[in-house]
């Protein structure tokens, strides 16, 4: 797995199914008065067309107006009293299929306000069942069965419960598209919840409508799983279009890493950071880091100073180290020189304080550039001896201490990376004391 992948992936929280807030208006709807006789013009022909639908006797429906009543009050135990009279006395046998499926239709009701979810769904199983209920009522009945499967985590019969729904519905909306998308999702069939939230997007699409945020980030944790870092690339840039948040630019700035476009991986960061959404440690040096591969380190070194001030870059060695070389860099050595300070001081290793005798010696300090070497060698840990007694050597000689500067010279000459331009150094201090001596002679 890639590091992009395993960030994006940590990004996108676990696609929850559809919060039930549908489900429950249409199980408040078709628990009251209006689903009795309920349907449109057009859905009633519809239904003469396909189905003969025994009539809803008036005591009938008293007896379901009165449960109602008591449902629509929260007393669900009166409610469920007066249903278990209407099957008790007489019971099924009494009643018609569209009158016994309005009675197990108000009994899920019931039960899914209990919480209940088993009850629930064995009660509107027992609508589905009976024989020639209006088609309306059908088709939302077991619309609602699918996503009662979703919130038990069922997904399997979810799915096979919403393929039924999509077989009865003659125009499907997106909705039901992302839900079987968040199924196959769960199951990890990531073929075709990519299919179905690309159906469900490709709707509102067409409508000029905005898809919803949290399709978006199915679809682009779907196109990463494939591989698709394009598609989730393009995504990502819808999402910040219409719902611009940090992590978006965050993520997109990952991508543009992961196809090696650096220019837009920074422009990405930066756009985040001039919005005020940068809040992380991390966050900072990274942005930092990337300043520094396109060589601005100047504005490295403001974003690392604003995140010190603000307390969110972390009071560490190699944070301070970090913005001494952006300042370096930047060739604002009064600045790099405090920051080094901060990072040698912070270190147990002797190598900070070599890099801060380099520093002092770009800002001619050159008795701190000699006390900050020794203590460095002295220290231990110096990853390059020979670069820091060449840095020791030209301190010692810009003091005019020369014996001192020739035995760090020499030192520095025993490593072979170094041997060459400690000789130059030697044969350059030895001309120049030899210039000195004929100045004082003359």
């Amino acid at each position: 797995m890639s590091k992009v992948n395993a960030i994006l992936r940590a990004g996108l929280l676990a696609v929850p199914v559809l919060a039930l807030q549908g489900g429950i208006t249409q199980l408040q709807h078709t628990a009251g008065l209006q689903p009795f006789s309920s349907a449109t013009a057009q859905d009633e022909k519809k239904e003469q067309e396909t189905r003969r639908t025994p009539a809803l006797r008036n005591k009938v429906y008293e007896k379901l107006a009165e449960a109602q009543a008591f449902a629509e009050e929260k007393q669900l135990a009166q409610a469920a009293k007066v249903l278990d009279g209407m099957i008790s006395a007489g019971g099924k046998s009494e009643l018609n299929s569209y009158e016994l499926a309005n009675v197990y239709n108000l009994y899920a009701f019931i039960h899914y306000s209990n919480e209940d979810y088993n009850k629930a769904l064995e009660a509107y199983e027992n609508v589905v069942r009976q024989p020639e209920i209006p088609l309306a009522m059908e088709i939302n009945t077991r619309y609602t069965i699918a996503q009662l499967y979703f919130v038990q985590e069922r997904w399997r019969e979810g799915i096979n419960a919403l393929k039924k729904w999509f077989d009865m519905s003659e125009t499907p909306n997106a909705n039901a598209y992302v839900l079987l998308s968040q199924g196959y999702y769960q199951l990890k069939d990531y073929d075709e919840a990519l299919r179905n939230i690309e159906t469900a997007i490709s709707m509102y699409r067409d409508k000029d409508k905005v898809p919803k945020e949290q399709w978006f980030n199915l679809a682009r944790f779907l196109y990463m799983e494939k591989n698709q870092t394009d598609r989730a690339q393009g995504i990502l840039e819808e999402l910040l279009f219409f719902y611009p948040k940090k992590q978006y630019w965050v993520q997109l700035s990952y991508i543009y890493s992961e196809r090696q476009n650096e220019s837009r991986q920074l422009a990405a960061m930066e756009t985040a950071y001039d919005q005020d959404m940068l809040e992380k440690d991390g966050e900072y040096r990274n942005l930092a880091s990337l300043f520094l591969a396109q060589n601005v380190p100047y504005k490295a070194g403001k974003v690392l100073k604003e995140g010190f001030e603000e307390e969110i870059v972390e009071d560490k060695s190699k944070n301070w180290e970090l913005l001494a070389g952006a300042w370096r860099q930047a060739q604002e050595v009064d600045w790099a020189i405090p920051a080094m300070e901060k990072a040698a001081s912070k270190s147990d290793s002797g190598d900070l304080y070599a890099r801060l005798g380099s520093i002092y010696l770009d800002g001619e300090q050159f008795d701190k550039a000699i006390e900050a070497i020794n203590r460095g060698l002295q220290r231990g840990g110096v990853k390059r001896p020979d670069n820091a007694r060449l840095v020791l050597g030209m301190a010692y000689f810009n003091t005019n201490q020369y014996e001192k500067a020739r035995d760090a010279f020499r030192a520095a000459g025993r490593d072979e990376r170094s041997k060459d331009y400690a000789r130059q150094w030697i044969k350059y201090m030895n001309s120049e004391i030899e210039r000195q001596e004929k100045l004082a002679e003359g």
